[in-house]
């Protein structure tokens, strides 16, 4: 074997976007704020939902009578 093909796979070579990749970081405030605005869908929606039901049986009673 020759030195010259032992150096070539000695050599660990990066690409650039394994570089960028490794120097993301992750704002936690960002994410809380995300979590907050899903949050409050969700609470939307299941104020939706329990509303129309009570809705529903409002009309549904009314109907009856």
């Amino acid at each position: 074997m020759s030195t010259e093909s032992l150096n070539r796979t000695s050599e660990i070579v990066e690409t650039p976007s394994q570089y960028v990749d490794a120097q993301k970081r992750v704002n936690v405030d960002v994410l809380k704020q995300r979590l907050i605005v899903e949050k409050k869908k969700e609470k939307v929606k299941r104020t939706i939902i329990v509303s129309s039901v009570v809705a529903s049986l409002g009309v549904l009673t009314f109907l009856t009578y």
